[in-house]
């Protein structure tokens, strides 16, 4: 009864939901975390967008296929 694209964009909208929940502490605590903490984010971003940029490339958010 439900399209695939509501799945794919519910779990997109989790999976963004989550990762605000992550960069929360940071945000609090930058000053705090120092360098570890800084290559920590950057690395988490990098994965993160790695992962954005391959869904947009494989078209899950393209509703006209």
């Amino acid at each position: 009864p439900f399209s695939i694209k509501y799945f794919l964009t519910a779990i997109l909208f989790v999976l963004f939901d989550i990762e605000i929940v992550f960069f929360y502490p940071y945000a609090v605590n930058f000053r705090e975390f120092g360098l570890g903490g800084f290559l920590a984010v950057l690395t988490f971003v990098s994965i993160f967008f790695l992962g954005f940029f391959y869904v947009l490339k494989r078209g899950a958010l393209d509703w006209d296929k």
